[in-house]
């Protein structure tokens, strides 16, 4: 991931710190997948986000599983080719 590279090529313990926060905020989506907010480019409940600034990453809640769709930066336009929402 870019975010990751970047921060590790000027401060590689930042980076590393960054990308483990990361790891532990989705992996806590298994037990708690409902805590984000829905997508509002989306705007169907099983669709939603968790920040990890400045990034949005955005998943997917089905019956069984929670599924990482795309880790983007905040400002970047939305593109709904990125996310795939079933619609």
């Amino acid at each position: 991931m870019e975010a990751v590279h970047a921060i590790v090529a000027d401060r590689p313990q930042a980076g590393a710190a960054w990308l483990e926060e990361l790891l532990a905020r989705v992996a806590s989506l298994d037990r708690f997948a409902k805590r984000g907010r829905v997508v509002p480019e989306i705007a169907k409940p099983n669709y939603r986000q968790v920040f990890h600034y400045p990034y949005r990453v955005i998943y997917r809640v089905d019956a069984t599983r929670v599924v990482i769709l795309a880790i983007r930066h905040g400002r970047r336009a939305w593109d709904p080719a990125e996310v795939p929402s079933g619609a």
